[in-house]
């Protein structure tokens, strides 16, 4: 069966358009002969919406019972069963009724979808998972429903509906989102100039991303190499030289030449040893690159010049900055073309920025002794013994004398030292052999031939081409163990490089599959347990079997692209051992978040017996004391004071039950066990019996109530008690000038209920200890009770579906806020759509 295509409609606010857009769509597909349903639409009572819909075949919705309150959702069992073509589904985050087949509707989705059914829905940025802890600090609001990324992202075509800030506040001050009698706190809240450019951006960023991402999977998957301008991308090579803080100024001011760039730092490991770079350096070069708003990356390869550009190939790079060579002319021209001619050549349609720097063109110095013995230097060491033994024997031919022998065997040596360490041992052995001959028959005599009178003399000259063998084998020896010594520096900095992501915060299963690719310069890499996929990077090539490495006993990486070699292998087992001890990091972690759930409620209870140690002993004290009094038959106790003394008994018999009251409120929240009967619930009938319990008066608190505030779905005897908490404490902190305010406002789907005191406020980084169990502000007052008000009040609204928060008043004092949702067909607008 064909499974259906999804195409989703991204707004960056409510109000932009995006459920009339679907509505039109659908339109537009139902008259070109499309089977076209309506299964849910939220039209907000927004005239426009609503009469686009019309016309529209709707299926009816659902209504699911939830605790006595009828819940209408949408029937996904009829719109299986009536099976349209395409089917319009608005609010693809939102978070279905207890009781219903799937717990959110994108799962309802993914059903529709799998049953061959075509859906167009809306979402907005902030419900994309990723971004909902950033949305909330830039608004303020939190957001309870939320789509997973990976989700959103599987859609087969996601289109924005864009409107300008201004403009969206223009329709939303003319009513087309919003009733009239909340224009104004939207308009002051939400909809601030500020957060809509931010939240447009975000929206803006995060397609630009996923267009992005597709791209590269395009590419991928149709082999394409050659470079697409379609984002500016910079990738500057670090070497760990002194040059690097100036090639990467250079690359961030090229990426921000156009909206969008991106710098890109990469660093090559190679066993050449043509590098001289320094960990501290190159520490101190990733800190700047992430500085400057750029990402660091490690590449592993045998030639700096190939893996660089297949690195900027392989991430569609526009332009790559490297420093002019350090090199002289002298060692340029001994030694051929460096690093940036190959790289011009090798680069195709990526631009090459050399750059100058205050380290180039050095003095001349002899290729170091630490690199590796390849081809190339093998065939320069014999260019080097073919060229430098003639043009040596012509100078000391013309200085020849009769005690100048010792000079001219150095001087022969001199020149085999130099070839060993420029080509190894065969080279060396060459002009050692070589040299001897010409010694023999420059100048010992008899010269001109190769006889040898005097048998000393022949055995001068085999001890010459033992020394120089010698010579020759431990330069070539040293320069294998050097050549080793770089590749492990190599695997130790790509290891530090993963080991970096990770302690910057990025996922470490991630972050190792990351590297691993980017490192070996492969197409893919998966990470699997049995048949499930733990983290991937890349996109493989069709028609190849992956290389497999075994990650313990619980996965194994799958490498697709270039076999690894044997010294790649064993990086690899190196990776492959962190990924393991990644995993046991994660079953870790999970075994403590069960855990910490345990250890939260230790605290608890040994906060309890604290509390109880001195709280609770005050009123039994008292009202053991006064019955005690009254039954001793020693004292003739008045009626006045016996009256008082049962008082007495009253009064803490009173405060002692409230207090084992709200200890096994607060017990029952621990718990979860909470017993909430939510129902359609009046807050003005809560608020005003709330000031009858505490006794408070017009002298006392202002009130400020909407008296067009919808029902919210809340639970009447528990929401009284969290107010009545809030408003004891607003009062006892108002200062004797100034009451106590309770305000009511609708803020989309959400009602908020603002208890505010003008008093000595609450520091900042103290605010989460209000709603800690057994806390007081200071913990000096001993005679206000448990400190289980707040923290009962928090429980309790949460309890309902709400959220209890606190925010400085202006002037000075605290407010809090009780945030609860909208009863079903009240709301007359969400400002989460």
């Amino acid at each position: 069966m064909r499974r259906g295509r999804l195409r989703v409609f991204l707004g960056a606010a409510p109000g932009v358009g995006k459920t009339y857009t679907m509505l039109e769509e659908g339109r537009r597909l139902r008259e070109e002969g499309g089977d076209v349903v309506v299964a849910v639409v939220e039209t907000h009572g927004r005239c426009g919406t609503a009469a686009m819909a019309e016309g529209v075949e709707a299926v009816p919705r659902t209504t699911v019972s939830h605790r006595g309150v009828g819940l209408a959702e949408m029937d996904l069992d009829a719109v299986l069963a009536r099976r349209p073509g395409t089917a319009l589904v608005d609010e693809y985050a939102h978070t279905n009724a207890p009781g219903a087949r799937h717990e959110k509707r994108w799962e309802d989705v993914s059903a529709l979808l799998a049953a061959g059914i075509d859906v167009i829905t809306t979402v907005n940025i902030q419900h994309i998972e990723s971004l909902n802890d950033v949305v909330q600090r830039i608004t303020g609001v939190p957001q309870r429903e939320t789509v997973p990324d990976q989700v959103l992202r599987a859609a087969d075509q996601i289109e924005l509906v864009d409107l300008a800030p201004q403009a969206l506040r223009d329709r939303l001050a003319a009513g087309n989102v919003y009733p009239a009698e909340r224009i104004d706190a939207a308009l002051s809240n939400y909809f601030r100039l500020g957060n809509l450019t931010a939240l447009r951006e975000l929206a803006l960023l995060w397609l630009a991303d996923e267009v992005d991402s597709a791209l590269k999977d395009y590419r991928a998957e149709h082999r394409i190499d050659s470079t697409w301008e379609a984002r500016e991308r910079v990738v500057v090579a670090l070497t760990g030289g002194p040059e690097g803080e100036t090639l990467l100024r250079r690359g961030a001011r090229i990426a921000a030449r156009s909206s969008g760039g991106e710098l890109l730092a990469v660093h090559v490991s190679s066993q050449e040893g043509l590098r001289e770079g320094r960990p501290g350096a190159l520490a101190a070069q990733r800190a700047l690159t992430e500085k400057l708003g750029g990402t660091f990356h490690q590449v592993v390869g045998d030639g700096i010049p190939e893996s660089l550009v297949g690195f900027a190939r392989a991430v569609n790079a526009t332009q790559l900055v490297i420093g002019i060579s350090r090199r002289g002319r002298l060692a340029t021209a001994l030694t051929g073309p460096g690093i940036g001619a190959t790289v011009i050549r090798e680069s195709g349609g990526i631009d090459v920025h050399i750059v100058n720097h205050a380290a180039a063109g050095g003095r001349f110095a002899l290729p170091r002794p630490g690199g590796a013995l390849t081809a190339r230097r093998r065939l320069l060491g014999f260019a080097l013994s073919v060229l430098g033994g003639p043009v040596l024997t012509w100078l000391l031919v013309g200085q020849r004398s009769a005690e100048s022998i010792v000079v001219e065997v150095l001087a022969y040596q001199l020149l085999v030292i130099v070839v060993a360490l420029v080509g190894g041992i065969w080279p060396a052995l060459y002009t050692a052999v070589l040299s001897a001959v010409t010694l023999d028959y420059f100048f010992i005599e008899p010269v001109r031939t190769i006889t040898v009178d005097e048998p000393v003399h022949l055995l001068a000259l085999v001890l010459y081409v033992v020394n120089a063998s010698l010579v020759s084998y431990i330069v070539d020896q040293a320069a294998r163990r050097s050549r080793s010594a770089l590749r492990a520096g190599a695997e130790s900095e790509l290891l530090a490089t993963v080991a970096g992501s990770v302690l910057r915060g990025q996922d470490a299963l991630q972050a190792l599959v990351d590297r691993t690719r980017e490192a070996f310069g492969l197409d893919a890499v998966r990470l699997r347990s049995g048949e499930d996929v733990l983290c991937a990077s890349g996109q493989p090539r069709g028609g190849e079997e992956p290389a497999v490495v075994r990650v313990g006993d619980r996965a194994s990486l799958e490498l697709h692209g270039a076999e690894p070699g044997a010294s790649e292998r064993r990086l690899l087992g190196v990776i492959a051992a962190q990924i393991d001890a990644a995993l046991e990091h994660q079953d870790l972690s999970d075994t403590a978040s069960e855990v910490g759930p345990l250890a939260e409620n230790d605290q608890v209870r040994s906060a309890l017996l604290s509390a109880v140690s001195h709280d609770l002993r005050r009123p039994l004290t008292a009202a053991t004391t006064a019955v005690s009094s009254l039954r001793s038959s020693e004292v003739s106790w008045s009626p006045a004071d016996r009256d008082e003394l049962l008082a007495t008994a009253e009064e803490s018999l009173t405060t002692l039950t409230g207090l084992v009251t709200d200890l096994l409120d607060v017990s029952r929240i621990q718990a979860g066990a909470l017993v909430v009967s939510l129902a359609a619930t009046d807050v003005d009938e809560v608020i005003l019996p709330s000031l009858d319990e505490l006794d408070l008066g017009p002298a006392d608190v202002d009130l400020d109530l909407d008296p067009d505030l919808p029902c919210v779905r809340a639970d009447a005897g528990l929401l009284q008690r969290a107010i009545v908490n809030i408003l004891a404490n607003a009062v006892r902190f108002s200062p004797g000038d100034r009451s106590a305010r309770v305000a009511t406002s609708v803020f989309g789907d959400t009602v908020q209920i603002r208890v505010i005191d003008h008093g000595g406020g609450v520091p900042p980084d103290r605010r989460e200890q209000l709603f800690v169990p057994f806390q007081r502000l200071g913990d000096t007052d001993n005679t206000t009770g448990l400190g289980l008000g707040l923290s009962l009040s928090k429980g309790f609204v949460e309890g309902m579906g709400g959220g209890l928060s606190a925010e400085d008043t202006p002037g000075g004092g605290l407010t809090m806020v009780i945030s609860l949702p909208v009863a079903d067909g009240q709301a007359s607008g969400r400002t989460d759509r």
